[in-house]
């Protein structure tokens, strides 16, 4: 059986899905709920293509090929109703791709990074990562108006990280090693990436954030630990958005992380419930509730039951390792 893709005529392999038929003839068709091989149910329809034949669109994951097909998959229409679809997903994901603080910094510090390291004790790396970015013993601290104090999300909880004193006693600390002794490789956040944004905190959880955020430094850590693999991200970057359109929908608790087993972690606000990790876990994850209210989430009985490779099937970060 042939079918026609962009115009180009291919030969379809029995049992594959539409998506698989066009990944092979060498077009490249995003998608967030799908993983090849493994279980997985039409939700994203960022996959979306159109069969002119028909004039019919459908989500090409699900779709399988039929003889006479006329694919299309990237003109206008169909690229506008993908950043459609991404919008409304990601008004269901709460998050901070990049800590403010690391954005707004003048001399380019990854702070959210320094301050993980000096809350787990890891003075010495942090201060090499002062020292890969400032020319010390020269703090790059010294005329700055502190952006990153103004813009800090425990701000608007209580109040703002100290993180010019923290650099300040990390420098005095280790004022007898030289820049060159501990330079390290500087990575900057990358501001054409599309940037996710937390949203207001609710009053319920700022009384949360308050009571349960223990760190030496009183930071947040609002910066996304599986930001790296993040596939919506990446689409969303693709598509040109640089900003969520609508207000964040979901009435998840935010920053709210829980631990699944050893290294591996779950943040409910982030999870736009495409299912992966419920259909491809026996006795694991699960569908809680219905309709827009619908969530998933790991009972404590089932988590013996899961395997950390679950964590790479995740698009959004929302079930991540965490590499320290």
């Amino acid at each position: 059986m042939q079918i026609i893709i962009n115009n180009t005529k291919i030969e379809v392999i029995e049992g594959e899905t539409l998506l698989e038929s066009i990944r092979r003839a060498g077009f490249e068709v995003p998608s967030l709920c799908y993983a090849k091989g493994l279980k997985h149910r039409p939700s994203c329809m960022v996959c979306t293509v159109k069969d002119c034949a028909t004039g019919q669109v459908v989500p090409s994951c699900a779709t399988k090929p039929v003889e006479g097909m006329n694919i299309e998959t990237e003109s206008e229409d169909i690229q506008t109703i993908r950043a459609m679809s991404l919008e409304l997903l990601l008004s269901d994901h709460r998050a901070d791709c990049d800590a403010p603080c690391t954005m707004v910094c003048p001399k380019g510090l990854d702070i959210e990074r320094m301050l993980t390291l000096y809350d787990t004790n890891r003075h010495n790396d942090a201060h090499a990562l002062i020292a890969s970015t400032f020319e010390l013993p020269v703090s790059g601290c010294t005329d700055c108006k502190a952006p990153c104090e103004k813009i800090c999300r425990r701000g608007s909880v209580d109040n703002a990280v100290n993180i010019r004193e923290i650099i300040s006693d990390l420098i005095e600390k280790y004022k007898s090693v030289t820049s060159t002794e501990t330079k390290k490789e500087k990575v900057k956040a990358d501001k054409t990436k599309y940037q996710s944004r937390l949203g207001r905190f609710t009053i319920r959880e700022k009384d949360w954030l308050k009571n349960n955020t223990v760190t030496p430094s009183g930071c947040l850590h609002c910066a996304c630990a599986g930001r790296e693999g993040c596939k919506l991200r990446l689409y969303a970057t693709t598509a040109g958005i640089k900003r969520p359109r609508y207000e964040v929908s979901s009435s998840l608790p935010v920053m709210q992380k829980n631990n699944v087993k050893d290294n591996m972690w779950f943040e409910p606000a982030k999870c736009i419930r495409c299912g992966l990790c419920v259909y491809n876990s026996a006795n694991g994850f699960t569908f809680k509730d219905r309709g827009f209210g619908m969530k998933i989430v790991i009972p404590d009985e089932n988590k013996e039951n899961i395997d950390e490779k679950l964590a790479e099937l995740c698009p959004t970060g929302a079930l991540y390792i965490c590499k320290g």
